[in-house]
């Protein structure tokens, strides 16, 4: 298992599991905790979720207030652009995002730890996502960010014309408007 620090948001973390092929297939460990603790990943786990999207579908940018949820997000079928957006106003990465490409084929997993927001972006047919988190969801502290806010400038890899979006993420405040982390 390799793991490696984002450049310009070193909290994320890319994770490269180690993958047994043969011709019957593959194996990989996608969680040790052990290995992962000493980067900082975890500390638990309290929830599992699995999102399935069609393409062009945009979700996001989501967080938890109160109650941030860490996430270790992976991609088991599709392929995803996968967004983090520091949301710590202490933080001198404040409002920095940072992207990584998740799919089936390359097998990599993302970091995206307490205090930041998660959107992606299905760049294929359709994509599932699985992730853990380390806070229960409470609907009554989830808020999202809008997903074109021209302060972040995401650099989304549209196709097509305008993204599918839920009605909450259509209406999302901006991140100046946005209630965010000390």
């Amino acid at each position: 298992m390799k793991v490696t620090a984002h450049a310009a948001v070193p909290e994320v973390l890319v994770i490269a599991p180690t993958v047994h092929r043969d011709e019957r297939g593959f194996f990989l460990e996608s969680w040790h905790q052990e290995r992962l603790a000493g980067h900082g990943v975890g500390p638990r786990f309290v929830q599992d979720n699995h999102s399935r999207s069609v393409q062009f579908t945009l979700r996001g940018l989501h967080y938890q207030v109160e109650k941030p949820q860490g996430k270790l997000v992976r991609v088991v079928s599709g392929k995803v652009f996968d967004v983090a957006v520091d949301l710590r106003r202490s933080s001198p990465t404040f409002g920095r995002w940072v992207h990584q490409g998740l799919s089936s084929e390359n097998q990599l997993e993302i970091w995206i730890p307490p205090g930041f927001a998660h959107g992606f972006y299905v760049e294929s047919e359709s994509a599932d996502l699985v992730y853990k988190c380390t806070e229960y969801y409470e609907p009554a502290l989830d808020r999202t960010i809008r997903w074109d806010d021209p302060d972040i400038a995401i650099e989304w890899p549209l196709v097509g014309g305008s993204p599918l979006l839920s009605a909450k993420d259509a209406a999302a405040p901006l991140l100046r408007n946005a209630h965010t982390y000390s």
